[in-house]
């Protein structure tokens, strides 16, 4: 993948964290606990993530992890809860910052590779991570995309505020929830990312 094929990386959440978020910058998970945020996160999942870490860097839950695409598997198996859920719009300037590493597929996976950033975004594959399914008969492919369609920025403590470009959400009733939380950010209705 070019940098130039990246328009934004993503962020899921739930809405009723913004108004913290805009105030605090997104947290890594360790950080973020004393404010009690909202999760949307698979506890299973989480439970992984807890006990991995990056190579010569940090625990992975000391890092924010943006994904460079939200029409995931994630995001589908929030489906029901469409209405409470944003996609924080991030700008890519934090591929700069100091510490961030990029990774190939889910960073909770035994199989994703974690890279340097900027360059390591050469070893992702674009056609994978923004394919519309992630879907196969064959179950070591199914796996292979469904990793590859969750690829990271990972990106250590937190992501200031001033990342922030927008937010996309599924439907007008929640763009009016955003706009009630957090009056000034920009909003985007985008049912496509949430499977609407």
């Amino acid at each position: 993948m070019n940098r130039s094929q990246l328009p934004e990386l993503q962020y899921i959440t739930a809405i009723a964290n913004l108004a913290s978020i805009l105030q605090h910058g997104i947290l890594s998970n360790r950080r973020a606990k004393p404010f009690n945020p909202v999760s949307i996160a698979l506890a299973g999942v989480q439970d992984i993530r807890a006990r991995t870490s990056v190579p010569g860097g940090l625990a992975l839950h000391d890092y924010v992890n943006l994904y460079l695409c939200a029409r995931n598997p994630m995001l589908y198996k929030r489906l029901d809860q469409h209405q409470d859920i944003c996609v924080l719009r991030v700008s890519t300037a934090v591929l700069d910052l100091p510490g961030v590493v990029i990774t190939d597929g889910n960073a909770a996976s035994k199989y994703c590779a974690f890279l340097p950033s900027p360059s390591g975004l050469a070893r992702v594959d674009h056609e994978l991570v923004f394919a519309e399914w992630w879907t196969d008969p064959n179950e070591i492919q199914y796996y292979r995309k469904s990793t590859a369609k969750c690829a990271e920025v990972l990106v250590p403590q937190h992501v200031s505020s001033v990342y922030l470009l927008g937010v996309r959400v599924s439907s007008d009733q929640s763009a009016a929830a955003v706009r009630v939380a957090t009056p000034d950010i920009d909003v985007v209705v985008d049912g496509h990312l949430f499977f609407r």
